[in-house]
């Protein structure tokens, strides 16, 4: 099987290719300290093994939960924030047709979320909108107290309670939770629900080849063997015993270490097809969260183009030029579809006819990555061969391997997230949480 590759030529003419080489060995170091666990955070690397140490009657087990989950819903509801939800929804999002959502012949039942805001409108549509059908809920929390899912989570459960009885609500919930403690765990241990394990070594956005991401993705219907095996072949591509210029995490990790120190502040991804946004969405949690600590890190945005060439193309172009991109190209699309001829041409396209769509977006591509390039853009380039579970799982894990050794380049613990607990403690200070009545008093002063 092919794999991803990394292409850095474009970023040469703003750091030097030979000193991209000079780095290996800081680099590898970097690497060895995910391998031998002896850098920040090597508590939390369980993610590193979980390709290899999945068995195949663990698959097995996921599926068939699936699979019963599938056959007496027809909708089932993934809760969850951040890492619980994100990686599962870019893989699902990825390979989902485009209007999946209006699809009336179904073979799996729609996936929607819930949990991952505390949008009053968007809780109450969906409430409505799961009266009148079958549903069964994923619910994902290491805690159970997370804010925004314990709440979509209370409403979700009440629903199940009103349209079925005790027993009928347990078949229709799935806890993916801590193994042995936490709100959750205590709640699915008392009611009876199908648990399973997050691991307490794998962070939440690195753990979409657990049951978090993996369940859900077998929900909606895809291969979730061939997911890992993609991941399992990056873990060889990416094995300490490969060589720097060969391995294409440790190549990404260096060269966007070196557009940063060069002043190059904001990582922008850009994809060339529309299902993968989501996708970007996941990767921005896992760099941001990962690398923005201690006043250090580089900003992860991310675009879709062509539509956002329309939009942000003009900033892209000739704004600050504190900026690089990283594009992933998919190299062959899953459809043909050919520009048709016309008699008339007054939109002058007939230069084009007979052309695939895929064929001119490529054109699109290469000619943004030149215009950018000129326009001061460092471009670093991904391509991926197809998109489906196999090259999905492999860039999964190539965009999470690169994140630990870059991470690590940075001198930051690329494994925890304090920051993330500032708003919280003023959010419940604000809502009247007993036990915050000082920082209620201390907030309330600075507002």
């Amino acid at each position: 099987m092919q794999k991803i590759s990394i292409d850095i030529q474009k970023a040469g003419g703003f750091i030097s290719l030979d000193e991209v080489k000079k780095q290996a060995g800081n680099v590898l170091a970097c690497q060895q300290k995910l391998h031998d666990k002896s850098g920040a955070g090597n508590d939390f690397l369980g993610w590193m093994e979980l390709p290899e140490a999945i068995t195949s009657e663990e698959l097995k087990t996921i599926k068939a939960t699936a699979d019963r989950l599938s056959d007496q819903s027809e909708v089932v509801v993934v809760t969850g924030i951040g890492g619980s939800y994100l990686g599962a929804r870019a893989v699902i999002d990825a390979l989902s047709n485009s209007f999946d959502f209006l699809l009336t012949d179904r073979k799996r039942p729609v996936v929607l979320y819930a949990g991952q805001n505390i949008g009053e409108d968007y809780s109450q549509e969906l409430l409505e909108l799961l009266k009148d059908k079958t549903f069964s809920v994923v619910v994902i929390s290491k805690s159970g107290t997370t804010t925004e899912p314990a709440i979509a989570f209370r409403l979700l459960k009440e629903l199940l309670e009103k349209k079925h009885g005790a027993d009928e609500v347990k078949n229709r919930i799935v806890a993916i939770t801590d193994e042995s403690k936490g709100a959750l765990r205590t709640l699915a241990d008392r009611e009876g629900y199908q648990t399973y394990v997050i691991p307490d070594d794998v962070g939440g956005r690195f753990s979409v080849l657990t049951p978090v991401g993996l369940l859900p993705i077998a929900v909606a219907g895809f291969d979730i063997e061939k997911l890992v095996e993609g991941a399992r072949d990056m873990v060889k591509a990416t094995a300490p015993d490969v060589s720097f210029e060969d391995n294409p995490a440790a190549v990404y990790a260096a060269v966007r270490n070196l557009l940063y120190q060069s002043g190059k502040k904001t990582e922008i991804l850009v994809n060339y097809h529309p299902k993968l946004h989501f996708l970007a969405e996941w990767w921005k949690q896992l760099y941001g969260e990962s690398e923005g600590k201690e006043n250090k890190g580089i900003f992860p945005a991310a675009v879709d183009f062509t539509t956002d060439l329309h939009s942000m193309g003009q900033w892209i172009q000739e704004g600050e030029r504190t900026i690089f991109e990283t594009v992933i190209s998919i190299e062959n699309s899953n459809h043909t579809v050919k520009v048709p001829s016309d008699k008339d041409d007054l939109d002058s396209l007939n230069y084009i006819a007979g052309k695939r769509i895929d064929e001119v977006n490529k054109m699109a591509e290469l000619g943004t990555l030149v215009a950018h390039v000129d326009g001061g853009v460092p471009n670093i380039r991904i391509s991926v061969p197809q998109l489906n579970e196999y090259y999905l799982g492999q860039l999964i894990f190539f965009f999470e391997k690169a994140c630990g050794i870059s991470g690590y380049i940075l001198g930051v613990n690329p494994f925890d997230q304090p920051g993330v607990e500032a708003y919280k403690k003023n959010m419940f200070a604000l809502l009247g949480k007993p036990g915050f009545e000082k920082e209620t008093e201390e907030i309330r002063k600075k507002l």
